[in-house]
């Protein structure tokens, strides 16, 4: 069974968000407000609590050594520079090895990290890392494609920007034919405007 981290303090997440909203000039006791702070500590105990998973593998007996993806598996997860969501899709691939996963644990492998106070470019790193760690492929290959509220509700406000994230292991790394695969195979390269 995979576990996430530690849980979040319900009681003392209420009172920040009370504290924070009589900082901005709110009544947080007021009858719009009264229940602000219990919901905002559920929503980020929510979305910093990744649901615990089994590691389901199979034996490769068939040889499979062409490449798996999972394509637009969703990517939920909230800047940590200014706690506000970033979402978009992750595209994860793996050339098996002597042993193949489950396929919703992908998407779980995902969420596993995405339930955290990230950046971006940390969170491909992560999955890529866990994969290669406890399925032992021949490749990996990560693509997080995500448009992130801090820059496009605040700063610069460029609304539709998507920040493309990558990492690459083993084979999808070293031979030019398996990366040029996988990254067309995610639609990565050969874009057109």
């Amino acid at each position: 069974m995979v576990h996430g981290r530690g849980g979040v303090d319900s009681a003392a997440a209420e009172r920040a968000v009370a504290d924070l909203l009589t900082a901005l000039g709110r009544d947080p006791f007021g009858e719009h407000l009264a229940d602000t702070p219990r919901r905002v500590a559920d929503t980020y105990a929510e979305l910093l609590s990744p649901r615990a998973f089994d590691l389901t593998t199979f034996p490769n007996d068939e040889g499979y050594d062409e490449l798996v993806l999972a394509k637009h598996i969703p990517v939920t997860s909230l800047c940590e520079h200014h706690l506000l969501p970033f979402r978009g899709v992750a595209h994860v691939g793996y050339l098996p090895g002597e042993r193949i996963l489950g396929l919703s644990k992908l998407a779980r492998v995902v969420e596993l990290f995405a339930r955290d106070l990230q950046v971006q470019e940390r969170l491909t790193k992560q999955v890529a890392d866990w994969l290669t760690g406890n399925l032992a492929p021949k490749g990996v290959g990560i693509v997080i494609e995500a448009e992130h509220l801090c820059m496009s509700l605040r700063g610069v406000q460029a609304q539709g920007v998507r920040t493309v994230t990558s990492a690459l292991h083993g084979l999808l790394r070293e031979d030019a034919r398996s990366r040029q695969e996988f990254f067309a195979l995610t639609g990565a390269v050969g874009r057109t405007a």
